[in-house]
């Protein structure tokens, strides 16, 4: 099996990566935001500025965009719903590899990387072959481009919910869980990260060492 990078040099790939993380998150964070005059979604069949508006933020605008940009909030909300989707997918990942579940498997034809070889946590990426990057990147940007295409702000891709088509309050409630939810997994993604970057260590390795996870009003 390929040797794994020492603990040193982990680090410091982490603490380089750290911050072109916290870069792109930047982005994510403008997708907070209303406006103060929205468009009906036909697609979805609601007001897409009543969706995310729950106790205890309401209507969060801490930019104050709400005045001063009303017209980028279809694009704004439309970033933040693929943000969020595609963190919460990233949580349920990493959950998974900390797990020690792993994909049977090389990762190159000659069986020379496997996938078990690749480090838990974010610096695993340093330690996927370029084609292995090269193949994510045209994946990505296929699904960008004609799968979830970035010019469709409705965030409806024909799918339903599992099979099912939701109306009235149950789509409301429905919407409003996946966007508070994907707000959630952003900041839980972004928080992980940056905990593994300022300590060297997995969310497993952590707790393995005696380390704590704060969960508000719970442990």
């Amino acid at each position: 099996p390929v040797a794994k990078p020492s603990t040193g040099y982990k680090i410091k790939r982490t603490q380089t990566m750290k911050l072109a993380v916290f870069a792109s998150l930047l982005a994510a964070a403008s997708a907070f935001t209303s406006a103060p005059v929205a468009k009906p979604s036909t697609a979805l069949r609601v007001n897409e500025l009543e969706i995310g508006v729950t106790d205890p933020l309401g209507v969060f605008d801490p930019l104050g965009w709400l005045e001063t940009q009303p017209e980028a909030f279809e694009r704004r909300r439309a970033v933040e719903r693929k943000h969020g989707r595609i963190a919460m997918v990233a949580v349920v990942g990493m959950l998974v590899h900390n797990a020690g579940i792993e994909i049977p498997g090389s990762l190159t034809l000659d069986g020379s990387v496997k996938f078990a070889d690749i480090s838990d946590g974010f610096t695993g990426l340093f330690e996927v072959p370029a084609l292995g990057l090269a193949q994510i990147l045209l994946g990505t940007g296929l699904m960008e481009l004609v799968t979830w295409p970035a010019s469709d702000y409705s965030g409806d891709y024909g799918t339903g919910y599992l099979g099912r088509t939701l109306e009235g309050e149950e789509l409301k409630f429905k919407l409003d869980m996946e966007l508070n939810q994907g707000r959630a997994a952003m900041l839980g993604i972004f928080g992980a990260m940056i905990g593994e970057g300022i300590q060297g260590q997995t969310l497993a390795e952590h707790i393995a060492g005696g380390g704590k996870i704060l969960i508000p009003g719970l442990f």
